[in-house]
């Protein structure tokens, strides 16, 4: 990740932005498979961190999250943006199915 790119990106509220982690393996039993094949990353790092959600009584409730983390989502969450050359999907908090550790 570039310096510039988490500046340009503040998420708001409970999302959080994730750099999705591109699949390394490209050969599968001797097989190649194409780009458009391949299954959408369901892993990625948390480069960006909204402030939290705000309650019913308007506290805010911080994230569980932190930048750096690396998480697992699920296959169809969030949205994909693109920031110069580099692809983030902002998501939820919610949609975060796990930390990996």
């Amino acid at each position: 990740m570039t310096k510039g790119a988490k500046d340009k990106i503040q998420p708001l509220a409970d999302r959080v932005v994730v750099k999705p982690l591109e699949e390394t393996e490209t050969m599968r039993g001797g097989l190649y498979i194409p780009d458009t094949a391949k299954e959408k990353p369901q892993q990625g790092e948390i480069i960006a961190v909204g402030p939290g959600k705000l309650s019913d009584d308007g506290k805010r409730i911080p994230p569980d999250v932190k930048v750096g983390q690396r998480v697992l989502y699920g296959k169809y969450s969030g949205t994909e943006v693109r920031v110069g050359d580099e692809e983030y999907l902002i998501l939820r908090e919610s949609d975060i199915l796990a930390v990996i550790e």
